[in-house]
């Protein structure tokens, strides 16, 4: 890996706690988005080249790259996240389409019309390990049977964070009983953030 590969250095930060809507800010405030592709993955086109437009949620939305790229394929997507930085810089970054990205927390949301498309990037490697099992439980009641979770997961061993890493085993555990696994890939093109441990996934929810 080069130096030019490699994820750039953090500046300076006060808040320390993923899970406080500051941290967040800081981050957007300052530029530092080492998770942010500036533009839409290959798989996720992909993925959505097979597929006629559903009510689709961006939950921890970034700049929401995906999300305005929906927005202009004419689907029906809401981009939500809690950080007003974030959202102040997803609809700079998105012009006429950032009327779909709203200040929202995700464990609080329910999007009209429901969801059957959750994507998802670097928002459950963003949060706090103590939040998973909240994030398995609210995109199980917000996807109906035979809804789709789709999008990339960071599976490792690593320490700390974020983002944070978890073991392939923990994810299948933490959406095992409510998702069948239909897709498994790596990512084509991982972010250095991710040391090449991003997956592309699909979960499918199951009947109750």
């Amino acid at each position: 890996m080069t130096p030019a590969d490699k994820a750039p250095a953090a500046p300076a930060f006060t808040t320390r706690n993923a899970a406080d809507p500051a941290f967040w800010d800081e981050r957007f405030e300052q530029g530092f988005t080492p998770w942010d592709l500036q533009g839409v993955p290959v798989e996720f086109q992909q993925f959505i080249a097979g597929k006629a437009p559903c009510p689709t949620l961006v939950p921890g939305c970034g700049n929401g790259w995906e999300a305005g790229w929906l927005f202009e394929r004419g689907w029906p997507v809401t981009a939500i996240d809690f950080s007003p930085q974030a959202v102040a810089s997803a609809r700079r970054a998105l012009g006429p389409a950032g009327v779909i990205v709203h200040e929202a927390d995700f464990f609080a949301y329910t999007p009209e019309p429901r969801c059957e498309l959750i994507y998802e990037r670097a928002f459950l490697c963003a949060l706090p390990p103590a939040l998973r099992e909240a994030y398995a439980e609210r995109v199980a009641a917000l996807l109906p049977a035979g809804g789709l979770l789709a999008g990339y997961f960071f599976l490792g061993d690593k320490r700390g964070g974020p983002p944070f890493a978890m073991p392939a085993s923990e994810l299948d555990a933490l959406l095992g009983p409510a998702f069948e696994r239909i897709d498994d890939r790596p990512s084509a093109a991982p972010l250095p953030v991710f040391e090449g441990q991003e997956r592309w996934q699909v979960w499918r929810r199951r009947a109750d």
